[in-house]
This record gives C-alpha cells, structure tokens and sequence, in this order.
C-alpha cells in the first residue's frame, strides 16, 4: 500500500472511530429506541393504599369516635406497558396494572381504640401523558400525568367491617427516569393518586341480611373514604 492510500485510510478511521466515540458518548445505549412509534414492556412495582377519610362526628354508644390510617402497609403491583410516541418530547401511555395492598383504619375515643384491615385488589386502567426531558448520555427524566379508573376485586360484602365501593376513578401524577442499558430501558418511577369518588357503602345501601353490628358501628363512624395511592414501579421496556 502507498503512502497516500496508507494515510488516506488512517484518517478514514480515525474520523470513523471518533464519530463512533462521539455518538456514544451523546447518545449511549440504544440510541434509537426512543424512535419507535410504538413499543410495549412490563412494569413491577410496590405501592402504599391510604386513605382520605371524612369522620361522621355522631356519637355512638356516648362516644364520638375518630378515625385515620396510622401505618402504610406496602403491597404488590405488576402491569403491562403499552407507549405510542406523539412527538419528540411526549408519548402516550397505556398501562394496565393489577395490584395487592391493604389499609388499616384505626378507629378511637376516649377508652376505646380498634382497628380494621381492608384488602384491594384492584385492576387499574390508567392512560398517561408523559412528558420527557432531553436525554443525556444514559439518562432521560420525564414528568407523568393521566388518570383512569379501576375495579376491586378483593371487595368482601359479607365480611368487610368498612365496605367499599368497587368501581372508582382517579387521577395520578409522577416522575421517573429511563436508564438505557444495552438491550433494555429500566426506568424507576414513583407516582400518586388521587380518587374521585366516595368509596363508602353506607349501611343502607349494604346487603341488610349481612349487617351487624360491628359494621353498622364502623361505617357510622365515617362519612366518606376517597382513595390515595402512592406507587413505586420499575418499568422495562
């Protein structure tokens, strides 16, 4: 090989080898991932059920009674992912979660101090915005919005002490961040909901062959019970 074709293909690869380094360097892992118009993954995640609660201020037997969920025990999430890119920066996102969480509800006066555990298991049907920041290396932030609705299927009529309400619709609100690795994208995201509507049964919409009275006693105590999730999800994708 001559000198000329000798030095013609050194600088050919040193621009090769740069331009190689360069894009790494700003785009990382998948650099086009974020180009497709559609993509699906799984989301694993753990969440803590609270509740907004309204008290009655009745009293009952001489007592009136007051009532909040003292502890958050954590339960368990998975859902499947569905994204559709709008633009540059937004996508729209279907995610269909199951979840496993309990509340408890501690109800108190004077002498007198009790405790309930209601268990959900809802599946929830969210459509989100997310809106997501310019990506650095390895790194891409992103805010979320959107709300849907979701249907309880750990709901208990002849047992529940407070009986809630099945169907319930709620809007929610995040942050998260997609790290790219070579074959995935993992993105931690923590988000909040809020329910929209008064998840109480009051006793006289309940079952009257299934009332007693424990749980005429507790539902008295309260007026209403919104529903409050705080989620943290690991969604692959």
């Amino acid at each position: 090989m001559s000198t000329y074709r000798l030095k013609i293909t050194v600088i050919l690869v040193f621009l090769f080898v740069s331009r190689f380094f360069s894009s790494a360097q700003e785009g990382g892992n998948l650099p086009y991932v974020d180009y497709k118009f559609l993509h699906f993954g799984f989301s694993l995640g753990i969440n803590f059920m609270d509740y907004g609660i309204g008290t009655s201020g009745d009293s009952i037997n001489g007592k009136v009674y007051d009532a909040r969920v003292s502890f958050l025990n954590p339960g368990f999430s998975v859902g499947m992912i569905s994204d559709m890119r709008l633009s540059r920066y937004l996508n729209l996102r279907f995610t269909p979660t199951l979840q496993l969480g309990q509340r408890q509800l501690n109800f108190s006066a004077a002498g007198f101090s009790d405790s309930i555990i209601n268990t959900s298991i809802p599946i929830c049907l969210p459509i989100y915005l997310k809106y997501s920041a310019e990506r650095k290396g390895n790194y891409r932030p992103y805010l979320i919005w959107g709300g849907g609705m979701y249907l309880d299927l750990g709901r208990k009529t002849t047992e529940d002490m407070v009986l809630l309400k099945p169907l319930d619709f709620y809007t929610e609100f995040g942050v998260g961040c997609d790290i790219y690795y070579s074959f995935f994208k993992l993105a931690p995201e923590l988000k909040f909901a809020l329910g929209f509507n008064n998840m109480l049964t009051p006793v006289d919409q309940r079952d009257a062959g299934f009332i007693t009275p424990a749980n005429n006693f507790y539902t008295r105590a309260l007026t209403k019970l919104t529903s409050r999730v705080l989620t943290l999800t690991f969604n692959f994708e």
